[in-house]
């Protein structure tokens, strides 16, 4: 999947866009609930930074997810790698060229639900 197809899968389905909150940096997008919490953060990195072995850069988005989920996918599904640059408890890295399109997904709904704001329950 490119960052384009990243950005529409998360407009058509959130109607959220990116905002670039970082001074001078046009590239590392944040998209967040009308709250201001951010369920996704889309960046570009060196595959070096993953753990490969070359400098090519390439496009990654940063999701919350349940830290089981995270223990079962890193080192099994493609593209899937420990957060980079965030908790590595709570969020997961997913390389954009090489995760499978519906993995993606699934793992970007888990992150819009997961950061959504609590409403506390009435006593």
């Amino acid at each position: 999947m490119t960052r384009e197809e990243f950005e529409k899968l998360v407009y058509d389905g959130y109607n959220v866009r990116a905002d670039y909150p970082f001074e001078d940096d046009f590239e590392t997008g944040v998209f967040r609930h009308e709250s201001g919490k951010w369920f996704a953060i889309a960046m570009r990195i060196s595959e070096r930074k993953l753990g490969g072995d070359e400098d090519r850069q390439i496009d990654i988005v940063n999701l919350k997810c349940a830290p089981e989920v995270i223990e079962s996918m890193v080192g099994v599904e493609p593209g899937i790698y420990r957060a980079y640059h965030m908790n590595k408890t709570h969020w997961l890295t997913v390389a954009l060229p090489y995760c499978d399109e519906m993995i993606l997904a699934w793992l970007l709904a888990a992150s819009h639900e997961l950061t959504k704001r609590k409403i506390p329950k009435k006593r």
